[in-house]
């Protein structure tokens, strides 16, 4: 690294739909929902992160909350250079003579087009990163649960975030095939919304009232078969060799919606494959990309 190293920062940065986190000599230094307020008038940025989440729904005329992605992508190009410079300024809190410079690496969905990536590279370039590479989530995901992602043999992953569920085979440092569906969290989020909306619309004012499991596991029902039929069709991909490997190990269940209780076991029943719900799995894309950081020269998968 030599004299140089500490104008330069190194960052890994899981940019999701609902959450955004960064994480800095191995350690998760930013964890805030992917939302900014900012002044209409102005454009200038108001709050970042939590702060924002709580001005939602609240705000008056003059400020406007904004989720700069949506699907897993970046809907609002302006809006996220503003969250991902503000989210990099929560690392270096206190005065500093000169910004470093920044090398990044960013995980993006495995579905992206050409357009979708550039909108990533861009956003991070404006930023401040001078050297930006990046990587797929599923991939990241494999990493970070701590699988051999270049060994010859084919393990699965089914990601589940906020705006994309990704599902990949992956086998020597490759996705040999893939699926990438925009029905994940905020979509589970609008199943239970338009299913309480349904009996009480009669009435404009706020009612409490009693939720069982059996409901909400009704009212997900239709997304969730989404999400089977999308895994079905990729395993109908695989090439047998990697079949045998995936029937053997099970598939990985990471993401925010790998936490709906009982999906494991949802999933195993209806595909007679084990899934087994990975440690941690809000931060293994993050911490996969933290590893693919530390590995831009060895591993050739990265994008620039």
């Amino acid at each position: 690294m030599g004299v140089f190293s500490f104008l330069t920062q190194e960052i890994a940065i899981d940019l999701g739909t609902a959450n955004t986190i960064i994480i800095h000599n191995d350690k998760v230094v930013v964890d805030e929902p992917s939302i900014v307020a900012v002044d209409k008038n102005t454009g200038k940025l108001i709050a970042i992160g939590e702060q924002a989440r709580q001005m939602h729904g609240k705000t008056h005329e003059n400020i406007r909350t904004i989720r700069p992605l949506r699907d897993g992508v970046i809907a609002d190009f302006n809006a996220a250079e503003l969250m991902i410079r503000g989210m990099i300024k929560m690392i270096n809190k206190g005065p500093r003579l000169f910004s470093p410079s920044l090398k990044m690496v960013v995980c993006i969905p495995s579905g992206s087009t050409e357009v979708e990536i550039r909108a990533v590279r861009d956003s991070s370039e404006h930023a401040g990163g001078r050297d930006v590479y990046m990587i797929y989530e599923p991939m990241a995901a494999a990493i970070g649960i701590g699988l051999d992602v270049e060994a010859p043999e084919g393990c699965m992953v089914v990601d589940i975030g906020g705006g994309t569920t990704e599902i990949a085979v992956i086998a020597l440092g490759g996705i040999v095939c893939n699926k990438s569906i925009r029905i994940a969290g905020d979509g589970f989020t609008a199943d239970i919304q338009a299913y309480m909306r349904g009996p009480n619309i009669m009435t404009s004012l706020p009612i409490e009232i009693p939720v069982s499991y059996q409901e909400i596991a009704y009212c997900l029902d239709k997304s969730l078969s989404k999400v089977e039929a999308a895994i079905m069709s990729v395993l109908e991909q695989t090439p047998p060799e990697l079949y045998a490997d995936i029937v053997n190990k099970g598939v990985y269940l990471a993401g925010g919606g790998a936490l709906l209780r009982g999906l494991d076991k949802r999933l195993t029943d209806k595909i007679n494959i084990n899934f087994q719900v990975v440690e941690d799995p809000l931060h293994v894309v993050a911490r996969g990309t933290g590893v693919a950081l530390k590995n831009v020269e060895k591993f050739p998968f990265l994008m620039r």
